[in-house]
């Protein structure tokens, strides 16, 4: 198929796109490389473009557009959808996204984005939610409800977009038998309102007697979110904190303001929470897709793998733990050093913030199933932390 990748009304290139293989077997003609995936434009030779990783990157950068191979309980996902490869959805809604503009216009069409986008137009998301967050389903039968902003999101948790009162928002199970995940994302955005962190807010919602987390859209129309990884890929690799300050020297080239500071932000609330999965995928930037200008950082999001929750054990409540800082793995005493001044935190905000905590894992005990002792010894971390941090301040 003969197709135009488009951002909004914007023609980036014309190729031909495998809808079988679901690569794109030729481009034709770049128009506007500026336009384009943030992270094609490192790999863009103008003379050259079929004969250089530009096209290979094109696909491969469409096919991670999916969901990705190590989604929760894929192989059930995809039985209940009746396909049989997650990247069988990639073009059931011309690739479309609720974190960026881009998707497939076939060539000779007079579609426009005003009229399939799903931040303006509404879609069918009973079905999909259904097959992706319930314990027992049937097979979908709708074709509308294929097409969907479902087709196109990253992570392994289980998750489907909905709209309530004509705002999208993400609802995030639990990973397999664990249920602690949405709860440390409510966490996570309770400290962040406290402190003053620019944060996704996350709330708590049950879907068929399973506990979701549930936050809204923070992508509109007229933006994209650049994830770090997209910046750092045409940056030199040094593997230690050099990677990070390269990050933030780009990011003050581009105008963001207080670009630090708000990075700080985040590795703190890591220490606190012992974030175990700041990848590079889960931070970036906001930019505007019609000016092309990079707006501020992104706000907090995707904060669930915390709490030691990969190695909780009821008989020991662990010492110490590992996050990330770019590329290395390290110690959360050794990454929260990079915080240049760990007295600005008024950390008196977080007083009664663990009690807080007791009372929603209790809250919802009935669901979840969580020992006494669990939620006992996931508050004497969290207490542990945070005095930690006092500590640190002092």
């Amino acid at each position: 198929m003969k197709c135009i990748l488009m951002n909004k009304n914007v023609e980036v290139l014309t190729a031909e796109y495998n809808e079988t293989s679901k690569f794109f077997d030729r481009i034709y003609e770049v128009y506007d490389i500026n336009h384009a995936p943030y992270i094609l434009k490192s790999f863009y030779i103008e003379d050259d473009i079929n004969d250089t990783p530009f096209r290979t990157n094109l696909s491969e950068w469409f096919k991670g557009r999916g969901i990705p191979s190590w989604r929760d309980k894929l192989d059930l996902l995809l039985h209940r959808l009746n396909i049989t490869a997650p990247y069988e959805l990639l073009d059931k809604a011309f690739g479309l996204s609720l974190s960026d503009q881009y998707w497939l216009k076939p060539e000779g069409s007079d579609i426009s984005y005003d009229d399939i986008n799903f931040f303006d137009n509404d879609f069918d998301y009973a079905e999909f939610m259904e097959a992706s967050l319930s314990i027992n389903s049937k097979s979908i039968t709708k074709e509308a409800s294929l097409k969907t902003p479902n087709n196109t999101t990253d992570g392994m948790l289980k998750k489907a977009w909905i709209i309530d009162n004509g705002t999208r928002y993400l609802l995030k199970g639990g990973y397999k038998n664990e249920t602690i995940q949405p709860f440390n994302e409510v966490l996570a955005s309770e400290i962040c309102e406290r402190l003053g962190f620019s944060h996704v807010k996350y709330t708590l919602d049950t879907y068929k007697d399973m506990v979701v987390s549930k936050c809204p859209c923070f992508i509109t129309k007229d933006t994209e979110l650049v994830t770090c990884y997209q910046i750092r890929n045409d940056m030199k690799r040094h593997d230690n904190i050099e990677d990070y300050e390269e990050y933030l020297k780009k990011l003050e080239e581009m105008g963001i303001e207080n670009s630090r500071e708000k990075l700080e932000n985040m590795f703190i609330l890591d220490y606190i929470i012992m974030n175990e999965d700041r990848h590079l995928n889960n931070f970036g930037i906001i930019r505007d897709v019609n000016a092309l200008k990079w707006l501020d950082v992104a706000p907090i999001f995707d904060n669930g793998q915390s709490l030691n929750i990969e190695y909780y054990d009821e008989d020991e409540v662990h010492i110490s733990g590992s996050g990330r800082l770019f590329y290395e793995v390290k110690p959360f005493d050794e990454i929260i050093k990079i915080v240049k001044n760990l007295k600005r935190i008024d950390i008196s905000k977080l007083d009664g913030l663990v009690e807080w905590f007791d009372n929603l894992l209790h809250q919802y005990q009935d669901l979840t199933k969580m020992s006494d002792k669990r939620i006992e010894r996931l508050c004497i971390l969290l207490n542990r932390q945070i005095n930690k941090l006092k500590e640190l301040i002092n």
